[in-house]
């Protein structure tokens, strides 16, 4: 994987097993980052929570594109491995935490601009982390329909069969 703009355009990225993790393909997250440019502007001063950070890939963007703080959670103690070795490949100290997303949410006292969701496909997830965040856009990567009724959606994009949604709390 190969970040795809900003100050570590280019820069190659490990990624873990793909049975283990699915990472975000190059057009998704360009087309993630257009869209949130266009709803939100500048992304100077702005926070970024990847609540699923796998090989770091979305919150890497976020900080090439130049987020001035982004945080990740990974569960799999392998994967954060590959995580923390993408960070200091690029001479990044991390700010991620090792754990269980939900259980870190719950203690988290933080509120971010951005908030990336990509929770394992059918992990059946996707509400109990929508439910933990208190306010801030939310980003859903997902292959599955979900009912957004109850929230602010702003956006839906289809890639393939992978959408991803834009919506506020």
């Amino acid at each position: 994987m190969i970040i795809t703009a900003g100050i570590y355009k280019g820069r190659k990225i490990i990624a873990p097993d793909e049975k283990i993790t699915r990472p975000t393909l190059s057009k998704v997250r360009m087309g993630v980052f257009n869209t949130l440019f266009s709803i939100i502007g500048d992304f100077e001063n702005k926070t970024f929570l990847d609540v699923f950070a796998g090989s770091g890939i979305m919150g890497l963007e976020a900080l090439s594109r130049g987020f001035k703080l982004v945080k990740g959670f990974e569960k799999n103690p392998k994967v954060f491995e590959i995580l923390k070795k993408n960070y200091s490949n690029l001479n990044i100290k991390p700010n991620i935490i090792l754990g269980d997303s939900l259980k870190l949410l719950k203690k988290s006292d933080s509120d971010f601009d951005v908030i990336y969701i990509d929770p394992p496909y059918n992990s059946g997830i996707y509400y109990d982390v929508i439910s933990l965040i208190n306010n801030g856009l939310i980003i859903l990567e997902h292959d599955e329909a979900l009912n957004l009724s109850n929230f602010n959606l702003i956006k839906q994009k289809n890639y393939g069969g992978k959408f991803v949604s834009f919506l506020y709390k």
